[in-house]
């Protein structure tokens, strides 16, 4: 997302429209003033105008190591925003993303990447070990994508990992539930049906994350709000439910927190 469209061979008209369907000058311009990690979050959120109400911040404690769980519903701006408010609070962050997102330079020192396609799996393992065994906070986006409408029309992570379970249990840390509430554009969702028609046809060519830097652009001067429910002790996950169980417990409970 950070490199610009050079002229090359590609004709001019289509560098015209691919910046207009990617917002490319506008995501650039924020990318050239080379903020890096918890600050790259704050100014990307004031260069967008995008306000958090902020429900629950008592909740937050004020000491010790956690694993920050959360829904994923804008794919982006909220991942931003998390790290942001999560980040200024204890002053260090982690959080779990798909290896794609190194190309934004402002992000990677936030990063722990994860490779979706498995052929790093032997290594994600290791990676999140390392991560879990300094002393940062972990933020986690169980579903690892970003939610799409169910089949009832709401918005809604597909299958939680139940990894966050088994590394809080590991490393013995209380596990802090948020609900982010936003949504994309309805055109989003659109391509995000067509996306699962065309998996099924054995095409699997992500449409649905590509226009994800338009979800970006289109929310600005918004205001969204996250909601921080209270920490539950890793020892609630003993052996009376399986991992992907208590995952699914988890997911649960983050759902339920503005009602």
């Amino acid at each position: 997302m950070e490199r610009k469209f050079g002229k090359g061979k590609v004709p001019g008209p289509l560098i015209w429209l691919l910046k207009r369907l990617f917002h490319i000058d506008f995501m650039n311009r924020f990318f050239e003033q080379g903020y890096t990690g918890v600050e790259f979050c704050t100014k990307c959120l004031e260069y967008l105008d995008v306000k958090i109400n902020i429900i629950g911040e008592e909740n937050l404690p004020s000491e010790g190591l956690y694993t920050f769980v959360s829904n994923h519903p804008l794919g982006a701006v909220d991942a931003v925003a998390e790290n942001h408010i999560l980040g200024t609070h204890y002053g260090t962050i982690r959080f779990l993303a798909n290896d794609f997102l190194l190309s934004i330079k402002g992000l990677a020192p936030l990063m722990v990447p994860v490779n979706k396609t498995g052929s790093q799996s032997k290594g994600i393992s290791q990676a999140i070990n390392d991560s879990y065994s300094t002393g940062d906070q972990m933020l986690i986006f169980p579903a690892g994508k970003v939610s799409r409408k169910d089949e009832n029309g709401e918005i809604m992570d597909q299958k939680w990992s139940k990894t966050f379970i088994t590394k809080s249990i590991e490393f013995q840390r209380d596990v802090v539930p948020i609900k982010f509430i936003g949504k994309n554009t309805k055109r989003f969702y659109l391509v995000s049906k067509l996306d699962k028609w065309a998996s099924k046809k054995g095409l699997k060519f992500p449409l649905a994350m590509v226009m994800l830097p338009g979800q970006v652009y289109r929310a600005q001067h918004k205001t969204y709000t996250m909601v921080i429910g209270k920490p539950i002790p890793w020892t609630t996950f003993d052996s009376s439910k399986t991992p992907a169980q208590w995952a699914d417990y988890v997911k649960s409970i983050v759902y339920n927190l503005d009602k």
